[in-house]
């Protein structure tokens, strides 16, 4: 039995026009989201079927496919959820407290995110993550699906930057799509989740 599964959008392929096309979030969210679903299941299968045949011959390639493929799930399931045709603007809360704290300003957050995301070489994330060990944000660059994360980081706000993200809208003008990307942001799921950050923090026990 599948363990893992393709969640359900909160909102149509085509609420996020005309930042982001109905046709884009239709292939991403059916076609290349779930190939990733259906990679991590079949790596556990082949995990399982190692360990019951007492032949690790391969388990080095299972491991890493069970890493790309359950990194490009969980990394697009936390995507859907930070944006939102209500998105956009600037955050208000704790996340606007510990933005400014760490980057003096949201416009020299913008700035910094900006250039991380604009500055993948090849595929990745652009994500804006709360440092559980020094207690502030900080920003990082995914490559792939699952390399480059500093342990101890939990991701907030994640920006896929796979050419199949937004290659059908803006072709190869990256900029232009981080900058439509600013409409879409649910500040209020970002939130949430540096709350939740904090909160677990504290269950960390490090010597």
């Amino acid at each position: 039995m599948a363990l893992y599964t393709l969640p359900e959008l909160d909102y149509d392929y085509a609420a996020l026009e005309p930042h982001i096309s109905a046709k884009i979030m239709e292939l991403h969210h059916s076609k290349h989201h779930a190939a990733y679903v259906a990679g991590a299941n079949a790596a556990l299968e082949n995990l399982a079927a190692a360990r019951e045949a007492g032949d690790f011959s391969k388990i080095n390639q299972f491991s890493k496919d069970l890493a790309f493929n359950l990194g490009g799930h969980t990394n697009h399931s936390i995507f859907w959820k930070n944006l939102s045709p209500n998105g956009g603007g600037e955050p208000v809360g704790e996340i606007a407290a510990a933005i400014n704290d760490t980057f003096g300003s949201f416009t020299n957050f913008q700035k910094q995110f900006t250039a991380v995301a604009t500055g993948i070489q090849g595929s990745g994330w652009a994500i804006l993550a709360y440092d559980t060990i020094s207690g502030k944000l900080t920003t990082l660059q995914l490559f792939d699906q699952q390399s480059n994360v500093p342990v101890a980081t939990v991701p907030l706000f994640m920006l896929d930057m796979w050419e199949h993200a937004f290659y059908l809208d803006y072709l190869n003008v990256k900029a232009d799509y981080v900058a439509a990307i600013w409409n879409l942001i649910n500040w209020e799921d970002v939130n949430q989740r540096l709350l939740n950050a904090v909160a677990n923090a504290q269950k960390l026990v490090l010597n």
